[in-house]
């Protein structure tokens, strides 16, 4: 089994200019969420519940240290659907690439007097997910 730790993970988004941006460096945590739909198929005198499977669904959630650069690329690209790339283990050979494209449909800033600017951004999976390795 290949474990691998979570600070060599890379995540590229395509800003409005458009051009595929790395924004690793202002990350903090990222990943990708999936769920499937279900739909009740159950009548009347079952004894257990059955179903049919839907649509699957899926979020990326982002967040990090604010900075001009990267505000840029979010802000420029809020409730648009941009292809993303994103390698959980890094970009080395044998590790898997997740790619798509996704809607920015949130984005905060958030300032304390007691610590660095962060942001927070989620981003709805549009269409397919395809999975490779690299």
């Amino acid at each position: 089994m290949a474990f691998t730790h979570g600070k060599a993970a890379t995540f590229w988004i395509t800003d409005a200019v458009p051009s595929l941006r790395n924004i690793t460096t202002y990350l903090d945590s990222t990943g990708l969420t999936r769920s499937a739909d279900l739909a009740e198929t159950s009548t009347l005198g079952s004894t257990y519940k059955s179903f049919v499977a839907g649509l699957i669904d899926g979020k990326i959630p982002l967040s990090g240290l604010w900075d001009p650069t990267v505000d840029g690329y979010l802000t420029g690209i809020l409730l648009l659907s941009k292809a993303f790339e994103y390698f959980p283990a890094g970009l080395g050979t044998g590790n898997v690439k997740e790619a798509g494209n996704a809607i920015l449909t949130s984005y905060e800033i958030s300032t304390g007097l007691d610590g660095a600017a962060t942001f927070s951004a989620e981003l709805q999976i549009d269409g397919a997910v395809i999975r490779t390795v690299l």
